[in-house]
């Protein structure tokens, strides 16, 4: 049957109150990433079917503790949640509290009771507040909420059912009423409710409380509110205080009648007892290490026979449509353009699924909170604090949602810091051209037959990177001027199993973002590359064939070899050859020649494209359907030498540039809109190609 409703539901909670696993189990596999309309922030959205009449857009908003924002992060979901004119305001929210922490989460609550929104209150963690002793009144919670109460156990799917039944039927909103506005406001709150379509006092009053932080008000709007706070003669923080009060007197009054078992002081101490060794002053960060040596050896181990299968599937397409095709330009374009480039990208699927994986594991765990914790101390030595860890791990994966999630840091200065230096690390962009370039110049040995040099190469890679975000940040500390001081607060979760189900969600949408939005870019490249490489100026490549075969009658060489020259002549006087050569001279110095020139002009729209343009370039003067990338870069041979070109100082040397190279457009664009213009990011890209042409050349120079 045809549904004839779509509800917008929005999950709204404090940080780690299960509200990812709750949209999970809702979503299940219809979920998609976009963007707040005008910013930057994600929001994760999802289909949920309801029963057979009714489907809901699910959208989970970033954990806030009140409508008092201190982030960006918060600031948008405040505004969201006070302007009804905004176009993300849902038509109901379901509110996620923890039961193992029942105060934390009501502050919250409270003022969206006052906003008078249609809620339902969904009590999370059930099964962790049995284990801690806890015992809840849940009908009585409900009867002085005046809001529907339903307990869950979201990550086990308990208690779905019953939500999905509640969201059918209709919400109201609560009729508690916890603000009250006084004699002072209250008269200019009815003006305030008029001109911005709101209905609720509270929501009014906000507009008041906090106009700088509601991006959607018009210069006008602005001076009607001053206008309006002049004649009240209102003071913001005066309120603010007198407003919280009030709300922790009715959340203990409400706490004495909804508790009847407080929590067992002893529930958390296998949670005390592993914190002690893994936030370890010493032992913390040697475990740490131990941690992210796996995951690099799992990267390269456990990813050989799936890349080896895709691999072989390309070589195999290849040989297929040689048979299958006619010769001709759209023959070219495919064999020598579009499937180099996609299967130079797909066969790191793997890799990248590894590492997703392993990211999602500690995320799940709890583990990831207590790196926070663990590194503060040490990261404000660099002018960093705990919570620049997120994004610059965050930055293995992407440095594009890394660089959002710095919107979490409280203070501008360590924010900006930490936004010029998360392109350091090393993302899954640059594991492509790392793990074909290590594959290359390191053997595949084994120390003591179980660690993998390999492995071993691609840490090292990885923490340069990080080594070079923090130095970079240190100097950055004495050159940012800025009096504000922070301090890291933050409630450490339980540890628990990972939901296998949510880190499952998890590679899946990662991998095929990347892929999508790599793929796009991969082949349209690859077809430019193709055009770029198969026609040049004049009637040059029409007779290249001629002039070829003319050079070769005094020498004795094969068909096949008399073949490649024709095809290494067509690709050196061809336009992109043309382009490559121009740049030569600046990346001689560097073991580069043309060709690699012309990687690295195409790896600034995405790293990841230095692999599929490599592939496409070496195709073009190779005679064997079935040669793999590796295959094709060690056969290349330096003219002026008669050697391999792409020798261990090369390989090295390209390892180097593309760890400290900025090298990612998107990247910034997005510093662009989070730092509010040019300055940074020009700064940004200017300080990270130097310090990589400088580490290229240096160590080329020192190997070759």
């Amino acid at each position: 049957m045809a549904t004839s409703n779509l509800l917008n539901i929005a999950l709204a909670g404090k940080p780690n109150s299960g509200k990812s696993s709750l949209f999970n189990k809702l979503t299940g596999l219809n979920q998609k990433i976009g963007n707040f309309p005008g910013v930057t922030v994600d929001k994760r959205m999802g289909i949920c079917h309801l029963d057979e009449r009714t489907d809901a857009e699910i959208i989970d908003l970033p954990g806030i503790y009140s409508l008092y924002p201190r982030t960006p992060d918060e600031k948008i979901v405040t505004e969201i949640l006070i302007d009804q004119r905004d176009k993300s305001h849902p038509d109901l929210v379901v509110v996620v509290l923890d039961a193992t922490n029942l105060k934390n989460g009501l502050l919250l609550l409270t003022q969206l009771i006052d906003l008078e929104l249609p809620m339902v209150v969904a009590l999370n963690m059930m099964d962790q507040a049995a284990k801690a002793g806890v015992s809840i009144d849940v009908k009585k919670l409900s009867q002085e909420l005046g809001l529907p109460v339903i307990m869950l156990n979201a990550r086990e799917g308990i208690g779905l059912e019953k939500l999905k039944a509640e969201l059918t039927q209709p919400v109201l909103a609560s009729h508690r009423k916890i603000f009250v506005p006084d004699s002072v406001i209250l008269p200019v709150l009815t003006r305030i409710k008029n001109r911005f379509q709101t209905t609720s006092d509270y929501g009014a009053f906000q507009f008041l409380q906090q106009p700088q932080n509601l991006t959607s008000l018009t210069a006008d709007d602005r001076t009607f509110l001053k206008e309006i706070s002049q004649e009240i003669h209102f003071f913001p923080a005066k309120y603010q205080g007198a407003e919280t009060v009030l709300r922790y007197q009715f959340i203990q009054n409400l706490l004495d009648q909804v508790i009847l078992k407080a929590p067992n002081p002893e529930w958390r101490k296998d949670t005390h007892r592993i914190d002690r060794i893994l936030t370890h002053k010493i032992w913390g960060y040697l475990i740490f290490l131990v941690i992210l040596f796996t995951i690099f050896q799992a990267i390269f181990s456990w990813a050989q026979v799936p890349m080896d299968f895709i691999d072989l599937t390309f070589a195999q397409l290849s040989i297929w449509l040689d048979q299958a095709m006619p010769e001709g330009p759209l023959f070219d374009l495919i064999s020598q353009g579009i499937i180099p480039g996609i299967g130079g990208i797909v066969i790191f699927i793997p890799q990248i699924a590894i590492l997703f994986a392993f990211i999602a594991i500690l995320e799940e765990t709890g583990y990831m909170a207590r790196v926070v914790f663990l590194m503060d101390r040490g990261m404000r030595k660099f002018g960093l604090n705990g919570k620049s860890v997120v994004p610059l791990m965050s930055g293995w994966a992407c440095a594009i949602p890394a660089i959002m999630a710095t919107r979490t840091i409280d203070n501008w200065k360590e924010r900006l810091i930490t936004i010029f230096v998360t392109p350091f690390m090393s993302c899954s962009a640059r594991l492509p051209v790392f793990t074909i370039l290590v594959a290359m110049i390191i053997p595949e040995d084994k120390f003591l037959g179980l660690i993998s040099y390999q492995g071993i190469a691609l840490m090292g890679l990885y923490l340069l990177g990080f080594l070079a975000a923090i130095f970079s940040a240190l100097a950055m500390k004495f050159l940012i001027r800025a009096k504000e001081r922070s301090y890291l607060l933050m409630e450490l979760p339980t540890y628990r199993m990972p939901q296998w189900r949510n880190v499952g969600y998890t590679i899946l949408e990662k991998t095929k973002a990347f892929v999508l939005e790599a793929g796009k870019v991969i082949l349209a490249i690859s077809v430019l590359l193709w055009v770029l490489a198969s026609y040049g100026p004049g009637d040059v490549m029409e007779h290249a064939e001629t002039t070829v075969r003319a050079q070769a009658q005094m020498q004795q060489v094969s068909e096949d070899e008399l073949e490649a020259h024709i095809a290494s002549y067509k690709l050196e006087h061809s336009y992109a050859g043309i382009i490559g050569k121009s740049i030569e001279p600046l990346i001689k110095p560097l073991g580069y020649d043309w060709k690699i020139g012309i990687a690295l002009i195409t790896s600034f729209a995405a790293r990841e494209v230095f692999v599929g343009t490599i592939a496409t370039i070496y195709s073009l003067g190779s005679t064997e359907d079935a040669q793999t990338i590796k295959s094709r870069l060690a056969k290349e041979v330096n003219p002026d030498t008669g050697g391999p070109r792409f020798t261990p100082a090369v390989g090295f040397s390209l390892l180097l540039f593309y760890t400290f190279a900025m090298q990612c457009m998107s990247t910034l664009a997005v510093v662009k809109r989070e730092t509010k213009g040019w300055k940074w990011p020009l700064i940004q890209l200017s300080y990270m190609t130097l310090l990589a042409y400088l580490s290229a050349l240096i160590t080329y120079q020192l190997l070759k």
